[in-house]
């Protein structure tokens, strides 16, 4: 039998569920299935599946099994724009261009933001959303490559990153601000406004059982409402 903790398993199963082989809201292999797996007693599973869970990774039901947790829908406070969906419900045809896309240290504001060691690589996306052609929103964004490593491979010209994270990636907690700020240069010539003119911003930072994902600035073009239900 394995000597691993259920600390190794925790990790483990969730290094799977972070990189996709299961996806949201997913049902995973039952413990019995694990433990053969892992080599180890099913107890040490349950301990790990539990912990998961109270993160809030997972969703256990007697009889029903163990889900990754549909995060954006059922376990968020807010929920996550997407963008596309947004663009669309206007009756507006959507399209988004990927202005910038490297790797590279982030400054020092965001490396704190992120949790990471000084020098630690992110990848670095801005994104121009764009509703009949026109600029609608510009997303600035850094996301933590360790956390989540197949966003170096996903085909970000094809869907945005702000969809794909939400489709793709679950996340247990996060930190959200709404604000107006002054457009400065760069976020005014992404939207097409003038320098200077206030815009309404989302600033929002995710994280999964402790790690964090990404960090963003969501600017929407002059004019932009914010609608939500109580």
């Amino acid at each position: 039998m394995s000597s691993h903790s259920h600390h190794t398993i925790r990790q483990a199963i969730l290094d799977r569920i972070q990189t996709g082989e299961w996806a949201l809201g997913e049902l995973i292999p039952g413990e019995a299935m694990l433990a053969d797996e892992y080599g180890c007693a099913r107890t040490t599973i349950n301990r790990a599946l539990q912990g998961l869970a109270n993160d809030g990774v997972v969703i256990r039901k007697r009889k029903g099994g163990t889900r990754v947790c549909d995060m954006p829908v059922r376990q968020a406070k807010f929920n996550i724009p997407v963008v596309r969906e947004q663009v669309e419900a206007l009756g507006s045809v959507y399209r988004h261009q990927v202005t910038r896309r490297v790797e590279k240290a982030p400054p020092t504001a965001v490396q704190k933001r992120l949790g990471l060691a000084p020098g630690t690589k992110s990848l670095q996306l801005d994104t121009v959303h764009l509703a009949d052609d026109r600029p609608f929103a510009f997303e600035t964004r850094w996301v933590n490559t360790r956390a989540v490593p197949a966003i170096l491979d996903a085909p970000l010209d094809e869907i945005s990153a702000n969809e794909w994270l939400v489709q793709t990636v679950p996340f247990s907690s996060g930190d959200v601000v709404f604000c107006a700020v002054n457009a400065g240069k760069d976020v005014a010539e992404a939207l097409g406004a003038r320098e200077g003119a206030a815009v309404f911003v989302i600033d929002r930072t995710t994280s999964l059982a402790g790690e964090f994902i990404t960090t963003m600035q969501l600017y929407y073009r002059e004019g932009y409402q914010l609608h939500s239900q109580l």
